[in-house]
């Protein structure tokens, strides 16, 4: 699966002997094979480029594609490849191969709302509102002065848009609640290193909330990388929490403010997070957790366990030592009682 039309306009085709040249990688394969937009190993298409990265390679290989590799010997294990790329920091590469491929669409021109967006009769747009091309605002949806919808999202309806929202590259659902300054669908905060340098990893995935979800405000949801961030339904978040790219929060999940969820974790239904819980990348929070406030999460929850403390335990584990604690600390602060002199 490509970046979606609706958010990125292809710059290509290259071929993957241009796209060799530009990364300065060895090149595997049909270099005039045509490359025009990206994907995962798992969904790429013909004419898409990927990434590998790894100990070794994938024991299900992509079925077409350019991939970009750490080492030559992995060519072998890609027969339906038709090109592969051979570079030290395939993430590196890539990205850089993806700024010459995509680019995220931007609305251009004098016009506050553009002429190709569709916006339903029953929907409410207050003063400063800014509709990009292509946006489509569903039947009784209320957009706030100054907010921004971007050219491609969709806005379910009876949905509010708070005042001096931004939304991009997102898909959101019936009867939802994005508050005031909240910002849906930027890039999230992934990099690449190669001597020295920072590269910027490209984030062509989307932002999807289903029905009656709520985002407070100040809150920020980054797009996806190359897949989408998911909110599910009826998930409730509070004022200023943080979800990186790739997050998927399942259905009624409640988080209360200064929540960060780092990028492609996976979050149970129901789960419940207290005041600024922190949670690392890659990780996953069962159904029907709960994270005491100022948790910091640094491994899997599993479903319906309480946890507390930083980093974070099971809550049992958490009170007895934190029990433990206050006795040891108690029994030094005690004076120390002189011996009877006789």
């Amino acid at each position: 699966m490509g970046a979606d039309p609706r958010f990125f306009e292809r710059l290509g085709p290259l071929k993957a002997s241009d796209i060799a040249a530009l990364i300065g990688s060895d090149l595997i394969g049909d270099g005039d094979v045509a490359v025009f937009d990206v994907s995962t190993p798992d969904a790429a298409l013909a004419g898409e480029l990927m990434f590998l990265a790894g100990k070794a390679p994938p024991e299900t290989p992509p079925a077409a594609g350019v991939a970009i590799v750490p080492d030559a010997s992995w060519a072998d294990a890609l027969p339906h490849c038709e090109a592969v790329l051979v570079h030290r920091v395939p993430r590196a590469g890539f990205a850089q191969a993806a700024a010459r491929l995509l680019s995220t669409r931007f609305h251009d021109g004098r016009d506050f709302i553009h002429a190709s967006a569709q916006i339903a009769e029953t929907a409410r747009l207050a003063p400063g509102v800014i509709v990009g091309p292509d946006a489509v605002i569903g039947e009784g949806a209320r957009i706030e002065a100054g907010a921004i919808i971007g050219p491609g999202v969709v806005i379910g309806a009876q949905t509010r848009i708070g005042v001096r929202a931004n939304v991009q590259c997102a898909l959101i659902g019936a009867t939802c609640e994005i508050s005031a300054g909240a910002v849906v669908g930027e890039a999230g905060f992934g990099l690449a290193y190669e001597e020295g340098e920072v590269f910027t990893l490209p984030h062509l995935g989307r932002v999807v909330i289903e029905d009656e979800a709520t985002l407070g405000a100040n809150a920020t949801v980054d797009r996806g990388m190359l897949k989408d961030t998911r909110i599910g339904k009826g998930v409730r978040i509070d004022n200023l929490c943080h979800i990186g790219h790739n997050v998927d929060v399942g259905e009624y999940a409640v988080m209360a403010a200064f929540a960060g969820i780092s990028g492609s974790t996976i979050i149970g239904a129901g789960a419940q997070f207290g005041g600024r819980v922190g949670i690392a990348d890659h990780l996953k929070i069962g159904a029907g957790a709960r994270l005491a406030a100022d948790a910091a999460v640094m491994k899997d929850v599993p479903p319906g366990e309480t946890w507390a403390g930083s980093p974070a335990q099971p809550i049992q584990s958490f009170m007895r030592e934190t029990a433990w604690l206050r006795r040891a600390v108690g029994r030094k602060s005690r004076p120390e009682r002189k011996k009877d002199e006789t």
